[in-house]
């Protein structure tokens, strides 16, 4: 038995070096077609122009779910504080305190700590409680935290 597919995969070098050979792109919109329905998978001039529109799709969808991630984790962040007797808008008095307590840790982790470690999330907002009553951030943060002597 011989195998073709090599031999019928074989080019031969294009004449000029720097130019793309129309082949290897056509194949490429092909395999980027092979999940389309009908002649969008196998026409040429049809292919193109459903694998450009999908490209398109792809990195609009690539912001959205950042920015739809993000929101997560400020839901996260928001719920997390109230459920520890912060206001509304207190999610950005706990990070202001944070930050100037030098706890150095981005709302991702805030958040899924906020969900998976809700004691650890506490201990967090005790501490940021504490910096931002000796700095006087807020104007209201609730009773003052048991547990944690003044100064850190």
């Amino acid at each position: 038995m011989v195998n073709l597919t090599r031999v019928m995969l074989w080019r031969r070098p294009s004449v000029r070096p720097r130019t793309v050979d129309p082949f290897w792109k056509k194949r490429q919109i092909f395999k980027l077609s092979s999940h389309f329905y009908g002649r969008a998978r196998n026409c040429w001039s049809i292919a193109i122009r459903r694998v450009q529109r999908a490209l398109m799709y792809v990195a609009a969808g690539r912001k959205i779910r950042k920015q739809h991630m993000q929101d997560v984790w400020d839901q996260r962040i928001r719920s997390g504080c109230q459920e520890l007797g912060y206001l509304p808008e207190g999610e950005k008095t706990m990070l202001e305190g944070l930050a100037r307590s030098n706890v150095l840790l981005n709302r991702q982790t805030l958040g899924n700590l906020a969900v998976l470690e809700p004691r650890t999330f506490e201990a967090l907002n005790k501490i940021a409680r504490v910096r931002a009553n000796e700095e006087k951030i807020a104007r209201y943060l609730g009773p003052f935290p048991k547990g944690i002597l003044g100064k850190l």
